[in-house]
């Protein structure tokens, strides 16, 4: 008989993890590393509900084993390819019939099975409570340009936890962050995997994170979390303008002239008009540098703001001229002398 394990214990067991539930629901959020295992296609459950809504319950249970019923011997073959070893983790919306009707087949065809009580609804409610558990979180500042993505992944490589809000929003975090990037996860998505991420760290060592605003593109941060970046210690890295230009262009460089000026009008409230003009005219003369020491004149003023909202410890580092791992390297020193 399959075990029904809470979503600690869950996450933690062994095998694969299968989804159960429809394309529709997987593709707008799921567990990490969840393997999309369907009983139903999203017509065939869309059938199944009118049938459980006009006719009861009875009759949606004998129609969902009439459509689900031929699937067996493939559902037993394709889990066999997925978990040689016979383990399995299974999950549908609330645990109930549609993961204990594919535990079911799975048994009958050898394997172990472990479900998560409550389903992927408990799994979010337990995804929402691991935000308010508090962290020691180090927020990385700098404005624009200064290259601190690269310098949080340099402190990953250093050994220090990092959580990349931007990697996992596939989103930069300006009007410009969308350029050059897959699209964006669902916020759902977003969150599970924040989630998870925020569970896996050790409670006692710090964790780095880029300085955010609440939303990167549509990507939101969930407000527990934000709240805990907000009153963090920041430390914030610095780099002449040059180096901060040289750097944008390297990012942006690739990117089609007319997404640049896209993104460049969409901030041209802020920006102002004629700065906005101006920019967009070196952007069409392909003057990238000379576009985006306009166009930093808002996001500097933007950063400068929102530290003086924030009032929290503050501490410059210069990594003029360092590489990502040189200043990772300054980093670590700055925070040990701070905090150690």
């Amino acid at each position: 008989m399959a075990q029904s394990l809470n979503p600690d214990r869950f996450l933690q067991a062994p095998g694969p993890i299968l989804d159960v539930r429809s394309p529709g629901e997987y593709a707008q959020g799921h567990i990490p590393e969840a393997i999309a295992f369907p009983l139903f296609t999203d017509a065939e459950r869309a059938k199944v509900g009118i049938c459980y809504k006009h006719e009861g319950r009875d009759r949606a249970v004998e129609l969902g084993f009439a459509i689900a019923g031929p699937k067996f011997a493939g559902f037993i073959a394709a889990a066999r390819d997925l978990a040689p070893d016979g383990q399995i983790r299974m999950y549908c919306w609330r645990g109930g019939m549609r993961s204990g009707g594919v535990s079911w087949v799975l048994e009958m065809g050898g394997f172990r099975v472990s479900l998560l009580a409550g389903g992927y609804k408990a799994f979010r409610g337990w995804g929402r409570a691991q935000f308010q558990t508090p962290k020691k979180i180090v927020i990385l500042g700098g404005m624009t340009g200064t290259g601190k993505t690269d310098v949080l992944h340099a402190l990953a490589a250093q050994g220090e936890q990092i959580l990349d809000l931007e990697g996992l929003a596939r989103h930069r975090g300006s009007s410009y962050g969308s350029l050059g990037q897959p699209p964006q996860p669902t916020n759902e998505q977003f969150w599970n995997q924040i989630a998870i991420a925020w569970a896996g760290f050790d409670p006692e060592r710090r964790v780095w994170i880029e300085a955010e605003s609440k939303r990167i593109g549509l990507c939101r941060v969930p407000e527990e979390l934000y709240q805990q970046m907000d009153r963090a210690p920041v430390i914030q890295i610095e780099r002449p303008r040059h180096e901060r230009l040289e750097l944008l262009v390297e990012a942006y460089g690739e990117a089609e002239i007319e997404k640049l000026i896209g993104a460049t009008e969409r901030i041209r409230k802020r920006l102002g008009g004629a700065r906005t003009r101006e920019a967009i005219a070196f952007l069409e003369r392909g003057k990238l540098a000379e576009a985006f020491d306009l166009i930093l004149y808002y996001y500097d003023k933007t950063y400068s703001y929102d530290l003086e909202r924030r009032q929290v410890p503050l501490h410059g580092v210069d990594v003029a001229g360092c590489s990502p791992d040189e200043a990772a390297t300054r980093l670590l020193q700055k925070a040990r002398a701070i905090w150690e």
